[in-house]
């Protein structure tokens, strides 16, 4: 199995959780969405596979290029 790190591209506070642990995803599913300067800005899986873990949690504040979830493939 691959494992695929999910990391942030900006900071900001992840704002609703969108996907759980054990999911199956799609690329392109939206795992989360973050909110940063009042934007909602979603965070899509980059390839098909199980959510394995959730590295953060709603109202959590996270920096840029921070890991946000883990996916296997």
């Amino acid at each position: 199995m691959t494992e695929i790190v999910v990391k942030s591209e900006i900071s900001g506070t992840v704002f609703r959780m969108r996907a759980a642990i054990g999911d199956r995803v799609q690329e392109g599913d939206e795992l989360l969405i973050l909110e940063s300067m009042k934007m909602e800005i979603p965070v899509a899986a980059p390839r098909a596979g199980l959510v394995a873990t959730l590295l953060v949690k709603e109202g959590q504040s996270i920096a840029e290029g921070q890991a946000l979830a883990i996916l296997v493939a």
